[in-house]
């Protein structure tokens, strides 16, 4: 592993189900050629005592249907099918925050990605909804905690409901989940109404919020959030390729559903730059934002793209399906899924202050990191990554100075992971299964299921 460079990686701060906690990771050696300088099919492997914790060995807790490290616990707080408060379980959990909501309390905000149709007869899986064909949406999920992390399930309910796709989000510094569509289908395609947006959901809600669609924030096929805390500004991933990476400025800080601007991230000096490939490690290059002037569309068939090509236009950064964001340190890192030259995965850290962009780490084969999707922090330090390539089920985890190491394995089937998010207090892991995403079209027995693992967290990385 060559030591390229230890410059910042979320050194200090990580947001976290809208808690700051103070992560230590001071350094992400970006590696791609092995400590001689030969080509490097692999990471450097973290091994127990030195960031990771040891080999994966079967939970009996959750009928084995994991592996997690020696030491470790974990328990099997929710599965689709199962009754919750108003109705049953839906299918597709995806992205996910948890939420200080009283003393050893936490709520789990979760995204449903039910990809099903209008001509399947998708229906809400609750009442208020945004659309009465819409099959997606989120449920909260209320969760007592011990002192050691130790988790169980208290009740779960339907929070939003009647919206499409809905892929991953971000927590809010204010207490709420942002959850996005990942679709620009409407009427034309026989939904009752159009899609293609964001949506706010409070943790504190007791119930299902009335759906608002953030127009302002864009239609477009929204992937992931992440707000700065100091300006309220929101960044944005697009999951398509090419894809533009944004930054939403609201009218008032909070208040989402008042408007605000749209903007595209260029590089000064580079119109249209394809981040794709051939793209050097560690090169800051400054950035300019340029303006979207039609973020919304009441277009009942919107092409892919309706956003990003106003951005192109302009001279708007090309990305090759933007995945994860997450705040820290002044700064939005962000997961290109498929990009670098192997087509493995990019991480891209935007600096606020300085506005500038940097690649700090490309995967050199999908042996390495296959598909990066969901990212988030510990308070210590380390790096939780969601694969989502093709047989992969791993939940990995990144050292400070870049080792890498399996965390969680499904040993089911290879499903995706997702949702990967720590207690506000940094106990507890809570990580999803995604499970079947078009339960009527293709329906099989790929059950969703939110774990929480708990355990010796200060003896590695995470």
């Amino acid at each position: 592993m060559s030591r390229i460079d230890r410059r910042g990686f979320l050194r200090s701060s990580a947001l976290v189900g809208g808690a700051l906690l103070a992560p230590t990771l001071t350094g992400l050696i970006s590696c791609s050629v092995s400590r001689s300088g030969e080509g490097n099919p692999g990471l450097r492997p973290a091994r127990k005592g030195e960031g990771g914790y040891g080999a994966l060995i079967p939970s009996g807790e959750v009928g084995e249907i994991i592996s997690i490290p020696a030491g470790f616990h974990a328990a099997l707080l929710s599965t689709s099918g199962e009754e919750m408060m108003g109705g049953i379980v839906p299918n597709a959990f995806d992205g996910m925050a948890a939420f200080e909501v009283g003393r050893g309390s936490v709520r789990l905000v979760r995204n449903h990605e039910l990809r099903d149709t209008p001509p399947s007869g998708s229906a809400p899986f609750g009442t208020r909804p945004y659309d009465a064909a819409g099959p997606g949406g989120t449920t909260t999920v209320e969760v007592r905690l011990g002192p050691d992390g130790q988790a169980s399930m208290v009740r779960q309910f339907a929070s939003l409901t009647g919206t499409c796709v809905n892929c991953a989000g971000g927590p809010t510094p204010w207490g709420s989940w942002i959850s996005c569509e990942e679709t620009v289908a409407g009427t034309g395609a026989g939904w009752t109404r159009n899609h293609g947006y964001a949506f706010e959901v409070s943790a504190a809600s007791e119930g299902i919020v009335t759906p608002v669609a953030l127009k302002a924030m864009g239609r477009f096929e929204h992937e992931a959030v992440a707000v700065d805390p100091g300006t309220g500004w929101i960044y944005q991933t697009e999951d398509r390729k090419p894809a533009g990476f944004y930054r939403f400025r609201p009218e008032a800080q909070g208040q989402l559903a008042q408007g605000g601007k749209l903007e595209a991230l260029a590089l000064v000096g580079q119109p249209g730059h394809d981040t794709a490939t051939d793209q050097a490690l560690l090169t800051p290059r400054k950035v300019q934002w340029v303006s979207i002037d039609q973020p919304d569309s009441d277009a009942p068939a919107l092409a892919p793209g309706f956003v990003f090509s106003q951005g192109l236009e302009k001279g708007a950064a090309r990305f090759a399906r933007l995945e994860g964001c997450w705040y820290g340190d002044g700064s939005i890192y962000f997961n290109a899924t498929s990009g670098g030259n192997a087509a493995a995965g990019q991480v891209w850290q935007y600096h606020i202050g300085r506005q500038e962009l940097q690649l700090i780490f490309e995967s050199p084969s999908s042996a390495v990191l296959n598909s990066p999707d969901n990212i988030c922090v510990s308070p210590r330090g380390g790096i939780v990554i969601c694969e989502d390539g093709p047989g992969t089920n791993h939940v990995r985890g990144l050292t400070r100075d870049g080792a890498i190491f399996d965390m969680v394995r499904n040993n089911l089937n290879p499903l995706e992971w997702a949702g990967a998010c720590f207690s506000p207090h940094g106990r507890t892991l809570f990580v999803n299964i995604q499970g079947n995403t078009r339960p009527l079209e293709s329906p099989n027995e790929d059950k969703s299921m939110t774990f929480a693992i708990w355990g010796p967290w200060d003896s590695g990385a995470l």
